[in-house]
């Protein structure tokens, strides 16, 4: 565990080892949850969703390598519940400059579906 006090910056660093150069990171999605095992939606809060950033407190910094990524938020607890939150977040690996990939399509707002009559 890595403690840290509410409100307190929490900074984080994913990095992708592989002997790969031309590949590149993306944070897709990154939910905070009360409980250890989460599936990206019961009871959780999205950060990021989507490569959409949710939470105002998130910001993503530029990194000098692209198999490394850089971003931050606010630390939180979820109210009446154990001081313990879990951090989940889904990656994605892209072939650096292949410009349909995920990594490179940004943020993704899911269109809703219009209800037939």
């Amino acid at each position: 565990p890595y403690y840290v006090g509410i409100n307190q910056n929490l900074y984080l660093e994913a990095s992708l080892h592989s002997s790969d150069p031309s590949l590149k990171l993306f944070l897709d999605t990154c939910v905070a949850s009360p409980t250890r095992n989460n599936n990206f939606t019961t009871g959780s809060y999205a950060i990021i969703k989507n490569g959409c950033a949710k939470d105002p407190t998130y910001t993503e910094y530029s990194s000098p390598h692209r198999h490394l990524l850089r971003f931050k938020f606010n630390a939180f607890q979820f109210i009446r519940s154990n001081a313990e939150v879990y951090l989940q977040c889904q990656l994605v690996v892209c072939r650096a400059y292949d410009y349909s990939s995920r990594c490179y399509q940004g943020c993704v707002q899911r269109s809703k579906r219009e209800a037939s009559s």
